[in-house]
């Protein structure tokens, strides 16, 4: 496997992260989720832009307006976009609308990708997905109470989620409920739906308040309440009992997605403790950069997110060319592993940072309340220890 970025790669990384600087960071300096819908107007000029040079959507395939990047140089550009909060919300890849509109490339009939993939590879629509319930632990997706029960040429959905992101001001809404509520095959007893969010029945119920910050629009994750919610068939995705399937497709690409999202995180995070470090004075004549504490953090740093980097290219190359079941323990690997140097580089961050760190005045605060749920979301660190425990031990009997 060889990881080297080809010429061209490498100039577009850097490309991106001038933008990022010029365009991008000028909007995140006022950046807080409850005020979300003031910055709109600026992002939209960054997007124009993105469109302009031809960067827009680069994991879709060109055919959808995208750049049609392969998983592995995606990963490459999702991480320099992670540096920033907004980076892919600008370029049309941000969570949870990339995985949804690869979703719906595959699976989704001519009517329902002219209705929702092509406006949303647009960017003139966002999306959201109803899976997580209160009331069912998210460590055990085929258990849930939602149901959709079969009315002449319609489903009736009747249920509650939450934690679905970006709710509030979507368009559109995947919903997973059960079709088949006691059918012996607990796989295949839930199916995958498209819901308007106009639709009589799906209401927003409220934008949970997530360590403090309940976000408007983009930036939110929202309760929904399913009341009688009344959909075509046709609105159904890829066909009956397929709704896990087609949840576990859509999550194995989107955790490469986060990892490297994450990754450019830590590499922010690590370029500001250094420009902290060295500019700190705490005497005359005598920076942080000197102490030795502050030497050991900064190299576990480094080694942390050089050895996450790899791991994660290696997991994005083994998808690319052997497929998803023959990579699914290292998807489990790097879910886990990185969310865990996410958090340690940003510990070491804001320390370096002392009370600076806990400001809004740098991101870094924002990404220490937002990211810890990274160990939590698309399958917390103890499932994921232990799906890669039983498929190693398997190996070995």
């Amino acid at each position: 496997m060889d990881f080297t970025l080809s010429p061209q790669l490498q100039e577009f990384q850097l490309q991106l992260r001038d933008f990022l600087r010029e365009h991008v960071y000028p909007i995140e300096k006022h950046f807080d989720e409850t005020r979300f819908r003031e910055l709109l107007p600026d992002l939209e000029k960054a997007r124009a832009r993105v469109k302009e040079r031809g960067w827009w959507a680069p994991a879709l395939p060109k055919e959808l307006g995208g750049m049609g990047l392969s998983l592995l140089d995606f990963a490459t550009v999702s991480e320099e976009l992670g540096r920033s909060p907004l980076g892919h919300y600008v370029f049309n890849c941000q969570a949870p609308d990339i995985s949804t509109m690869e979703l719906l490339h595959v699976h989704a009939t001519a009517e329902q990708k002219e209705r929702y993939l092509q406006p949303l590879a647009q960017g003139e629509i966002r999306s959201c997905f109803g899976m997580t319930e209160p009331d069912y632990p998210g460590s055990n997706p085929v258990w849930m109470g939602t149901v959709a029960r079969r009315d002449g040429d319609d489903y009736v959905l009747n249920g509650r989620k939450w934690f679905c992101s970006s709710a509030d001001g979507a368009t559109f809404s995947l919903v997973m409920a059960q079709t088949d509520p006691e059918g012996a095959d607990v796989h295949k007893r839930a199916s995958l739906f498209l819901v308007p969010t106009d639709t009589p029945g799906w209401r927003l119920v409220r934008n949970l308040p997530v360590m403090g910050l309940a976000g408007q629009d983009w930036p939110s994750h929202a309760e929904i309440a399913l009341e009688d919610c009344r959909v075509p068939a046709t609105s159904m995705l890829a066909g009956l009992g397929q709704g896990f399937a087609l949840a576990q497709q859509r999550l194995g690409p989107g955790r490469i997605h986060h990892t490297m999202r994450w990754i450019g995180i830590a590499e922010r995070a690590f370029e500001l403790s250094c420009q902290r470090a060295v500019f700190r004075q705490l005497s005359p004549g005598k920076t942080l950069a000197d102490e030795s504490t502050v030497q050991h953090w900064v190299a576990d740093m480094r080694a942390d997110i050089e050895s996450a980097r790899l791991l994660v290219m290696r997991t994005a190359w083994r998808l690319e060319h052997l497929g998803s079941k023959e990579a699914a323990l290292d998807v489990s690997l790097i879910k886990f592993s990185t969310a865990a140097m996410l958090g340690r580089v940003l510990d070491r961050a804001v320390q370096i940072h002392g009370g600076l760190g806990l400001l809004d005045d740098l991101p870094l605060a924002f990404w220490y309340r937002h990211e810890r749920g990274a160990r939590i979301y698309d399958g917390t660190d103890e499932v994921h220890r232990a799906s890669a425990g039983r498929r190693i031990l398997k190996s070995w009997k």
